[in-house]
Parts: structure tokens; sequence; C-alpha cells
């Protein structure tokens, strides 16, 4: 009877463990996920066209302010207003059209650095237009030299 037992066990564990086997034997059935795919945001078109976007003025002497016009133009069959421009710092003014921009007509955005640091400058004005329009950054750079004489 004992010896019955355990055959019986012996069997038993032989059925398992060959299930248990044939289980991880077998590869899982897998159904490729359905692609989605998901239209690339659209770039923000801007409502004017920049003559550029960025003015190297070179090297400039010290204490010496220098401008530069950045223009654009309205390519669009609505009126453009610029709502806020913002210099990136203190050493840099800034002056721009005031009235609204109609289609095809052209407006400047001035920067003015002062020129009081010797030495590479790169500096950022931020124009806004319009309420819902991605603000554009634009850049004047250069190189403040110190022109003065040194005592001996």
């Amino acid at each position: 009877m004992k010896s019955l037992k355990v055959s019986l066990l012996a069997i038993a564990a032989t059925v398992l463990f060959s299930v248990g086997a044939n289980a991880q034997e077998k590869k899982p059935t897998t159904t490729k996920p359905a692609i989605t795919t998901t239209p690339a945001p659209q770039k923000p078109t801007s409502p004017v066209t920049w003559k550029e976007i960025s003015y190297d003025f070179g090297e400039i002497k010290k204490g010496t302010p220098v401008s530069h016009d950045f223009s654009f133009t309205n390519t669009t069959k609505q009126t453009v207003i610029i709502t806020n421009v913002k210099a990136s710092c203190g050493c840099t003014a800034t002056n721009y059209t005031k009235t609204p921009v109609k289609p095809g007509e052209t407006a400047t955005v001035t920067a003015t650095y002062n020129a009081a640091t010797a030495g590479n400058f790169s500096k950022t004005v931020t124009v806004s237009l319009n309420e819902n329009e991605v603000p554009k950054v634009l850049t004047i750079k250069g190189k403040v030299i110190d022109t003065t004489p040194v005592n001996q």
C-alpha cells in the first residue's frame, strides 16, 4: 500500500512537472498593439516675416552706444500689433512701431546696446505680436573694445 501511494505520488509529480514544462515552452501568443499615430504638432506660423533675427555689430568702441533696426513685414490678411517688447537686460534699450501693422506693411523693432563694458556681448529682445502668437526672440551681439590709452 505504501509503495502504491509513493508510485501515485511520483506519477502525479511527473504529470505536474510535464504540464509546467510545456506551459513554459509555449511562447505566449502576442498580438501587435494597434498602431495609433498622433499628427505632429503643427509649427505655429508667424503672421510676419522678419528680415533678420540676429545682428552682429562686430567690434565697437566702449562708451559708444550702437543700434540696429530689425524689420518685419505683415504677411497675413489681418492687422498685426506689437503688444510687448522686452530686452534681456538694462544695458539694452528698445523702441518699436506702436501703430497697428496692416497686411503688406513693414514695422521695426530697434535694439540699442549701451556698450559700457568691454568684452563680448550677446543680448536678446523678445517681441510679442497679437494676443496668441508665440513671441519672437531677436539677438544682438558683438565685442566692445576699450580704446582708452593706458598711462605708462
